[in-house]
């Protein structure tokens, strides 16, 4: 099969998965391009995981297409599998094997030549910082050693897609970050789709966002936008000049003025100092005017300090029953 270098890595087309008369999806049409690590967001029940097991073949949606390469993964699953590097949430390992053991045995399966298989395995400990546990059983690993375990069969077979579901469930802040290194890593040669509940996680880690509610897309956007476009706070302290009178009332009417201010608040903050306001702006950020505005007003601005939207905030708001 022919695959043109400008095809999306992941294409979903009206994918619709129901359980009798529930619908776990509805209607989810989005792509992925190449090189792109890609935050897959919405609460629980949102339909995250449904979609997960759809493109990696355990499950079948009731309507819809997803392809993975321009590779039907319901009509050809298992060439389409062998593009994809899976890590479920549970991380099913088998304890009792060695990590060595272990990799052998997930490359055989994965049908890896035999005269590449050694070659591909020590790459896949490598990049997943294994060297240290390699003639260990995984049933001693720390269980940041077992999710590194579970990247390492993800990769051996160095597919072009990875799919991680709450990769870094249950690990402490020091292996999350580890964590969140070695996907960055990744994400640097291979396409991933990552979902989570760490909203701090996907923003620092991700390039693109993907939220979903309800079993529907909400928002595709990357974080910055994400965080943006719903506007945000300045905090502004102005003082009088000195000899000169300066009222609340004066400095909240100067900054309401401005251009996509949506409310001006005052806040009791360096009363012996000047007056403090909140700004609140819709989208463009007003600094530059406030910045005008003052000194034209013949004011001294003492601070102005910007608090923007988070993407909790947004994500709150999307999908908020």
């Amino acid at each position: 099969m022919t695959k043109a270098t400008s095809m999306p890595i992941i294409q979903v087309r009206d994918l619709l998965k129901s359980y009798g008369s529930v619908h776990a999806i509805k209607g989810l049409t989005f792509a992925v391009g190449k090189g792109q690590v890609v935050g897959f967001l919405g609460p629980n029940g949102a339909g995250k995981s449904t979609t997960m097991k759809i493109l990696t073949g355990y499950l079948q949606p009731t309507s819809g297409t997803a392809q993975i390469l321009g590779i039907d993964v319901m009509r050809h699953s298992i060439e389409a599998r062998k593009h994809i590097g899976y890590l479920p949430e549970n991380n099913p390992l088998y304890e009792e094997m060695m990590v060595m053991e272990y990799l052998e045995f997930v490359a055989q399966m994965r049908q890896i030549p035999k005269s590449k298989r050694r070659m591909m395995i020590e790459k896949a400990i490598h990049e997943c910082g294994l060297g240290p546990v390699v003639g260990k059983d995984i049933g001693v690993l720390s269980k940041g050693y077992c999710q590194r375990v579970g990247f390492a069969q993800a990769i051996v077979h160095e597919p072009q897609l990875l799919i991680l579901d709450e990769p870094t469930s249950g690990l402490d802040p020091n292996q999350i970050i580890e964590i969140r290194s070695l996907i960055k890593k990744l994400g640097k040669e291979k396409t991933v789709l990552m979902s989570t509940h760490i909203l701090s996680e996907a923003q620092s880690t991700c390039s693109r966002i993907l939220i979903i509610h309800d079993g529907k897309l909400v928002a595709d956007d990357t974080p910055l936008q994400l965080t943006q476009q719903e506007g945000g706070i300045i905090y502004v302290v102005v003082a009088p000049k000195q000899g000169e009178k300066l009222s609340k009332k004066q400095v909240l009417e100067q900054l309401a003025s401005i251009f996509g201010v949506t409310k001006v608040e005052p806040i009791n903050e360096y009363q012996d100092h000047g007056v403090a306001m909140m700004v609140g702006y819709d989208k463009e950020d007003p600094r530059a005017d406030i910045f005008q505005k003052i000194v034209s007003a013949n004011w001294i601005l003492l601070e102005m300090r910007r608090k923007e939207i988070t993407l909790e905030e947004t994500f709150r708001r999307l999908t908020k029953e």
